[in-house]
């Protein structure tokens, strides 16, 4: 070990970086007072003579070099917009790539792309393209070279073919961009042109391959002055009409199988001077996004759902905590908090009602109103302010057949905050985050099930070591409280993410009494930006106490963690690869007990090859430690000796049929073992149609799958209790089908398919024999008895008592889909024709029969749900 930990950081020795190569260069806008229709063209008399922006540089494939085609491109502006007009001249214009997806969909193609840091801070961009074909492409860059698509704005553009190429053309209206009002302005501005045929990126500025940073190497753009810097309130009121056609029992009281609905709402867009954009949201409805995939999960970690509702995921990096400064972060078994976990708003009620026969329980909590409050103020900090209400909701339910209402999720209020700040150029950073979460109560029963108020309060921060910013530091801290009565905090310390009553060790325990919960988690970061050596090390905490699930997401607390790795990176294309990594890393993390729960060696490496095949490989090996989540707030036990793998290549992706693979494997010292493994097919059947397909197969043979526990005065050893395991073997078939047809770039169709087939067998039922160990009394043997309907003796004529097993046995079967058409009739405005189909059984049946599934798929009674809903955006 002590060898490793020398040769890991000699790399640390090896040198410092050189500063970031400087091309002096700017652009020059050319005010127009003649209007510009945008149909591609670039027919206007200005723009023959405009000023040329200065010539791109090569970036991919020969970095530094002079581009393979030409370019001109130039930029106008007048009073309410900026204009960008390119002509991208080709050699072969019959070999364009002109592909034509939905928005922010597919960047294979040929594409022109302007990017805009109206702030000019070095971190912070816009950027707005067009492809070939005319799809739009929109988003913004934050943390310098992080990218989010989320962000759409309202803005013009075109594209047109000819004999010479092809020419792109923008109008951007400055109600559309955050900025500080002055007399004369001084943007960051980057060009890029890709040529897709040719793997070809050319751009205002390049990148060194092993170094980092994008908007911090922005060129100017000069020229822009007495401009109309007022923003413009925008309005967008929805209409929504749907209906449910749902598989329902014929005793229901609640519903016969067919439902409507009628609604409407408004989201509404407010320029607060030039620096800061309010977001409000009246009665909003997310019908239209892609339905969750179906999982399996026999693991005691929440499932985490990506954010896919519009308002919450568009200008989302403000809120992001944690990830400043520093461009690269390893969890490395450290389970990372997110402060603000945006799917906790609107989410299903959570109330337990399987005591009631028959329920009827909205789908999720309805959001009354929601708004934002983002952008820059005082000395250039950044702020996102959130604020949310949700409605108190009932649930129908039908106690010995009579019809009432409870109380199924209260009227809730949720509040985010968010503050940061850049020094010297972005070499320093400070940040702030505080949820809060207030629940108002009417039926104090509901109580039992969820708290009353929480409270996070957050600082990030990081400083560059050195002037080149090679090196950086970055951290976090944070700060937890969460209120409910003892019922509820008393399962709240039992859950989980916390399991204090864990009976074996000293630095845990559960009050009864408690009517809060108070802890803290931090974590420092150690990078190493650019240059081929790699380096990064990190130190966390997370206390036992700590929990931030009322507005953000944790999966498991009582962790104390490090890792250190580095590697080298091969950047000079030979005739063997373009790229190639490599990295050695060593990981060890442990209780706040002291108790070691993780200790791995860990390798990760990649290689691109000439041709633009690509493969990604981790593995590690791992030493025997303790578990402390086997026994699910048990005892500890031991966690045997394993190895994990995981493999992940692609065909060029440039190609109009791209085959993908990803394989990973794990298995220890007791005969465990997993296999994952998909496959994936992205077939451009043409330019505007794309058909992508990946299904995949697990199958997970766990000797110790956890089961259940039972009281018993007499299991001595395991402290009053027997924790039940059992074999099990588990193998799950599934696929996702996507198909994307762009009609033009307004109207577009998306369909979403997934079905999916699990069967889990368990055998060999068993109970953990003593702490800290891996040895397990196998029921059946050694005088204890089971039934075959798992009626258990645990001692046989001893005098413990018998209990039962349910049986853990399982078959899923589903299928899901959603399939959306959209057209943007007007810039802005949109109309959706929605339709969701979803079909689902369960029964305890433990073989595996594919054949039998696909036909039993088929059988199951469908719910169907259909959807229109209109948009219109008002200008104010």
């Amino acid at each position: 070990m002590r060898k490793i930990f020398k040769f890991l950081v000699a790399f640390v020795l090896i040198s410092w970086t050189a500063g970031p190569v400087a091309f002096a260069a700017q652009v020059q806008a050319t005010r127009t007072d003649e209007p510009i229709r945008i149909d591609g063209v670039l027919g206007e008399d200005i723009w023959q003579t405009a000023i040329v922006a200065p010539p791109l540089i090569q970036d991919e494939p020969n970095e530094g070099a002079e581009p393979s085609q030409s370019s001109e491109i130039r930029i106008l502006y007048d009073e309410r917009a900026l204009y960008v007009g390119a002509r991208l001249y080709d050699s072969s214009p019959d070999s364009i790539v002109a592909r034509l997806g939905r928005r922010d969909s597919d960047w294979n193609t040929d594409l022109f792309l302007i990017g805009l840091s109206p702030f000019n801070d070095k971190r912070t961009a816009y950027f707005f393209g067009l492809s070939a074909a005319g799809a739009i492409f929109d988003g913004r860059f934050y943390n310098d070279d992080w990218q989010d698509n989320t962000w759409d704005g309202v803005w013009e553009g075109a594209v047109q073919r000819d004999r010479h190429g092809w020419t792109a053309e923008m109008r951007i209206p400055f109600s559309q961009l955050r900025f500080k009002k002055s007399d004369d302005y001084t943007w960051g501005v980057a060009l890029y042109r890709k040529i897709q045929r040719r793997k070809e990126e050319d751009l205002s500025f390049i990148t060194p391959r092993n170094e980092s940073g994008m908007v911090s190497r922005f060129i100017d753009l000069v020229g822009i002055k007495d401009i109309d810097a007022r923003r413009k309130a925008e309005i967008m009121p929805y209409l929504r009409g749907k209906g449910e056609y749902l598989d329902v029992e014929p005793q229901d009281p609640f519903n016969d199988g067919s439902r409507y609905f009628a609604d409407a709402g408004a989201d509404l867009k407010i320029g607060v001077g030039n620096n800061l954009t309010i977001d409000g949201t009246i009665n909003p409805d997310f019908g239209q996004v892609e339905v969750d995939p179906a999982v399996i999960n026999l693991s005691d970690v929440e499932t985490y759902f990506d954010e896919k509702r519009p308002f919450f995921i568009e200008g989302s990096d403000i809120f992001n905590f944690g990830y400043g400064g520093s461009n690269n972060y390893w969890n490395m078994n450290f389970s990372t908090p997110n402060l603000f976990y945006s799917r906790r708003i609107g989410r299903a009620p959570q109330r337990d009602l399987s005591e009631y026969d028959y329920t009827d329980v909205p789908e999720g909590a309805r959001i009354i109103s929601a708004g934002k409050l983002t952008g820059k103020i005082g000395d250039n900090w950044n702020i996102g302010l959130l604020n949310a209400l949700t409605a108190r909701e009932f649930a129908r339910v039908s106690p010995n057949d009579l019809d009432s209402q409870t109380e199924a999720e209260p009227l809730t209020n949720y509040t985010v905050l968010r503050t940061q700040k850049e020094f010297q150029g972005g070499r320093h950073g400070l940040g702030i985050i505080s949820t809060a979460t207030r629940r108002f109560f009417k039926d104090e029963d509901i109580a039992d099930y969820l708290g009353s108020n929480s409270l996070v309060v957050g600082v990030d921060g990081w400083t560059f070591l050195d002037t080149a910013k090679t090196w950086v530091i970055a951290g976090w801290g944070g700060l937890s409280n969460i209120e409910g009565n003892q019922t509820y905090m008393s399962a709240i310390q039992k859950n989980s993410i916390h399991y204090l009553q864990r009976p074996d060790v000293d630095h845990l325990g559960v009050d009864s009494t408690a009517t809060s919960l108070t802890g803290f988690a931090t974590r420092l970061n150690l990078n190493k930006q650019k240059g081929n050596v790699i380096f990064n090390a990190a130190f966390g905490l997370i206390d036992p106490k700590f929990d931030v699930n009322d507005l953000g997401y944790l999966s498991r607390g009582d962790i104390v963690n490090y890792h250190i790795g580095a590697g080298y990176r091969w950047t000079k294309p030979t005739n063997y690869y373009r790229t190639l990594q490599f990295i050695l890393a060593h990981t060890m993390g442990a209780d706040c007990g002291g108790n070691l729960t993780n200790n791995g060696i860990m390798t990760f490496g990649y290689v691109q090859f000439p041709n633009y095949y690509w493969i990604d490989y981790g593995g590690g090996y791992f030493f025997e430690t303790y578990d402390s989540r086997l026994t699910r707030g048990g005892p500890l036990a031991i966690a045997p000796t394993g190895v994990w793998g995981q493999l992940e290549m692609s065909t060029d992706e440039r190609k109009p049929l791209v085959f993908e693979l990803y394989y990973e494997a794990s298995g220890n010292d007791s005969a465990s073992i997993s296999h994952y493994l998909e496959t994936g097919i992205n077939w451009k059947i043409a330019d505007n149609l794309i058909f992508e397909f990946s299904p995949s197969i697990s199958i997970n043979e766990n000797y110790a799958q956890y089961v259940d526990v039972f009281d018993d005065p007499y299991a001595d050893l395991t402290y009053d209790k027997r924790y039940v395991f059992a074999k099990m073997y588990q193998k799950t078939v599934s696929a996702s089908l996507r198909l994307d047809w762009t009609f033009t770039p307004r109207l577009t169709l998306q369909l979403y398919a997934q079905p999916l087939y699990a069967a889990g067998d368990f055998k060999q039922f068993k109970e953990l024999a003593r702490p800290k160990s891996y040895r397990f009394n196998v029921y059946g043997e050694s005088g204890s008895t089971i039934s075959s309907d798992l009626k258990v003796d645990p001692d046989g004529s001893g005098p413990a008592s018998e209990f039962s097993i349910d049986n853990p046995n399982f078959n899923t079967y589903s299928f899901r889909s959603s399939t959306v058409l959209r057209w943007e009739f007007s810039p802005g405005s949109a109309l959706y024709l929605v339709w969701t189909h979803n079909r689902y059984e369960n029964d305890d049946h433990a073989d595996f029969d594919l054949s039998r599934s696909v036909s039993r798929i088929r059988k199951i009674e469908p719910d169907n749900i259909f959807m229109v809903k209109a948009t219109y955006w008002f200008n104010i």
